[in-house]
């Protein structure tokens, strides 16, 4: 078996994915001839493909989030009708299919673009449909889902929890809520309300936690219901490594470990945003072998200019991961999943473990 190191081999494995915005993964290429449709190319800060794809990632890379944030505008602009929305979700899905991507959820905020929630939200979950299929005529499996977000900063928070939870029993790729957006002063805590309701209807709930003030943001976010924590990477606050290696855990971690709440980790992103210095300083690889639940996510793929491979690449090589191990960070997130329990097991009987199994 090539070496877990071996980009070829990555690509190949099964892989899943829980935490990738669907606003943040165009093409280039569709961003400019989207914008030459709708005349909002004269927005764009450059129409060279390389050159834009590297105004894209310029803010990632230089760790300045406000410029990270800015780029989100062009996207945007890009989905704001059925058609276009369809494109980008049927994009999204058959370039995960294509890196070897198995099991993912897509997320997206409808308050974003300007139409009804429903439409939005058929156009995505139409658009992963044909990517579905168009993966099984190429000889590819993927089974993909959605997460639909309210946004912190805004108080539509109830409105958008009502509506999945109205719309997940029309349409099962609707699986969760979240909150996304900035997180510093901006609580879980606000949304109350709706994550009560959320509750209530038995949502599957995971929200961002990964910006100051670290430990009591991801502490707020559990206190209102999260299944899932989207990064928690700032949860190595409550951690310390011993002189002999062993991790001594605080009473947050401890409670984060003994549940088996899963954190939904980028380890790419979480560096470009400075909650660590380095891949090799995220906390991802000892909380792997602590016993967490953590799992390898891209975020945004194109302004952080990474892919599913590439960020289990860089994982793989910063911590020296074995097979083994990389087949458990697959594992533990399809078992995190929102999709039925049914279907998540398939995919872990039928595709996941066959594969790593053999890769031994």
């Amino acid at each position: 078996m090539p070496r877990t190191t071996d980009r070829a081999a990555i690509v190949a494995a099964p892989k899943s994915l829980l935490h990738d915005h669907l606003d943040g993964g165009l093409r280039v290429d569709t961003i400019l001839e989207i914008s030459d449709q709708i005349g909002h190319t004269p927005e764009l800060p450059t129409t060279g493909r390389e050159a834009l794809q590297a105004w894209f990632t310029a803010g990632a890379e230089a760790r300045d989030l406000l410029k990270y944030l800015a780029t989100f505008e062009h996207t945007l602009a890009c989905m704001q009708t059925e058609a276009n929305i369809e494109r980008v979700a049927y994009e999204a899905v058959s370039d995960l299919a294509d890196d070897g991507v198995v099991y993912a959820e897509i997320r997206y905020a409808p308050e974003l673009h300007a139409m009804p929630f429903g439409a939005s939200a058929a156009a995505v979950t139409s658009g992963f449909r044909r990517a579905e299929r168009d993966a099984a005529a190429r000889g590819k499996f993927i089974s993909a889902h959605l997460i639909v977000c309210a946004m912190r900063t805004e108080q539509r928070s109830m409105e958008v929890a009502q509506f999945v939870a109205k719309e997940r029993k029309r349409d099962p790729k609707i699986v969760a809520f979240d909150l996304a957006g900035a997180e510093t002063g901006w609580p879980p805590s606000l949304h109350a309300e709706a994550l009560e309701f959320a509750r209530g209807e038995h949502l599957n709930i995971t929200i961002h936690a990964s910006e100051p003030p670290d430990l009591e943001l991801i502490s707020d976010a559990l206190a209102h219901g999260a299944h899932r924590i989207g990064h928690g990477v700032r949860l190595n606050r409550d951690t310390q490594v011993t002189v002999d290696g062993e991790l001594r855990l605080g009473p947050l971690a401890q409670f984060v470990l003994d549940r088996q709440i899963h954190l939904e980790m980028a380890p790419t992103c979480n560096t470009q945003i400075g909650a660590v210095g380095s891949v090799a300083q995220h906390p991802i690889g000892p909380f792997l072998r602590h016993g967490f639940s953590v799992s390898v996510n891209t975020d945004n793929r194109l302004m952080s200019k990474v892919s599913s491979s590439s960020e289990m690449l860089a994982v793989a090589t910063a911590f020296d991961l074995s097979w083994a191990e990389i087949g458990r960070l697959v594992e533990n997130a399809v078992s995190a999943g929102f999709a039925p329990y049914d279907e998540r097991q398939r995919v872990l009987r039928n595709v996941v473990r066959p594969w790593y199994a053999a890769a031994g």
